[in-house]
């Protein structure tokens, strides 16, 4: 049985048109546009994004969150503050995030700087998650080395079977990306891919430009 090679798979894209004459002026209504489509098009889990973060040392990291909320002052996602990028955030404050939705040949890609929401905030979206994501949140050292799954798995129970309120633990909670560059990315027939990016000025005013794909 032959088996296929990643180099033998191709497809075309034919998702649409993007167009700089055609785009929101503001990249958070456009990207508010294509978010909402995404989701109206049944795409599994159309607010995850890969974050991308790196340390003093400059070796970069990836992985997947999930998108929370956004509006003009940024984009929200939840974690541990002593993970691997909660950490790496703490020393540089610079990620970049991105959105890929296949189902519409698109990719968004934004590139900012990131700050912890207040505590309120964090408070407020812990207590509105379901009590098992609470428990987990609670009992997880994520991103350190545990001897199995057993470890987090008896926590867990032992949590539930207090029956007691769990609280947000002091060392989880919210981080807001403040864009100052927007990439959307429509693929196209033969490659020929629409890549609008929104810069923002130093005015204070976004810059609109098609890059080559």
């Amino acid at each position: 049985m032959s088996k296929i090679k990643l180099i033998d798979i191709r497809r075309e894209y034919k998702g649409g048109v993007l167009s700089e004459k055609s785009v929101a002026e503001s990249p958070f209504e456009q990207f508010g546009t294509w978010m909402q489509e995404a989701m109206d098009s049944d795409i599994f889990d159309p607010g995850a994004m890969v974050l991308a973060t790196s340390g003093i040392d400059l070796k970069p990291s990836a992985r997947v969150v999930l998108l929370k909320d956004f509006s003009v002052e940024g984009f929200v996602f939840y974690t541990h503050y002593n993970s691997k990028k909660g950490l790496q955030l703490e020393q540089n404050p610079q990620a970049s995030c991105l959105f890929f939705w296949p189902e519409l040949d698109r990719q968004i890609k934004l590139e900012g700087k990131v700050t912890k929401t207040n505590e309120r905030e964090s408070r407020k979206y812990f207590s509105s998650r379901p009590e098992g994501s609470r428990i987990a949140a609670s009992i997880s050292p994520q991103s350190k080395a545990i001897p199995g799954r057993a470890f987090l798995e008896e926590k867990f129970d032992e949590m539930l079977e207090r029956r007691v309120e769990v609280e947000k633990p002091h060392d989880w909670g919210g981080y807001i990306l403040k864009p100052d560059l927007f990439e959307f990315w429509q693929g196209r027939e033969n490659r020929l891919h629409d890549r609008i990016q929104y810069m923002l000025a130093d005015t204070g005013k976004w810059k609109v430009v098609r890059l080559a794909p």
